[in-house]
């Protein structure tokens, strides 16, 4: 059933946000006023980390952003920002993030997304 979700949610969510968010949920508020869709960022080691050993560290606590609505409601996107620890070299024992400036350079990104990735960046890491 996810998968029919998808095709419709691609339409919905800024452009390229499924390129580094997993979709884990989509449902209705209560009431029926909003939608709220649930990303989170995938156990994956991003390339700008390098080489070296990284043990993921749970999350950050998650954010929600308000989007556009969609007819005359309320739409809420519900992101957990993953953290990783350096398991060795210099840098051990330090929590590590993704770089959404890195993520950004060198790509056609809709200005709803960078805008996206500039709210997710407001919120301090823990």
């Amino acid at each position: 059933m996810q998968d029919s979700y998808l095709a419709l949610i691609k339409f919905i969510l800024p452009t390229y946000i499924l390129d580094h968010f997993e979709l884990k949920s989509v449902k209705e508020q209560k009431g029926g006023n909003a939608l709220e869709i649930q990303l989170e960022e995938p156990n994956v080691i991003p390339a700008e980390f390098g080489e070296g050993k990284y043990y993921s560290k749970g999350f950050y606590p998650e954010i929600t952003i308000q989007d556009f609505p969609l007819r005359g409601h309320r739409v809420f996107l519900i992101v957990k920002r993953r953290r990783w620890m350096k398991m060795d070299g210099e840098e051990k024992g330090s929590l590590i993030t993704r770089d959404w400036n890195v993520v950004s350079k060198g790509t056609r990104m809709t200005k709803e997304f960078a805008a996206f990735l500039k709210e997710c960046r407001r919120y301090p890491s823990v």
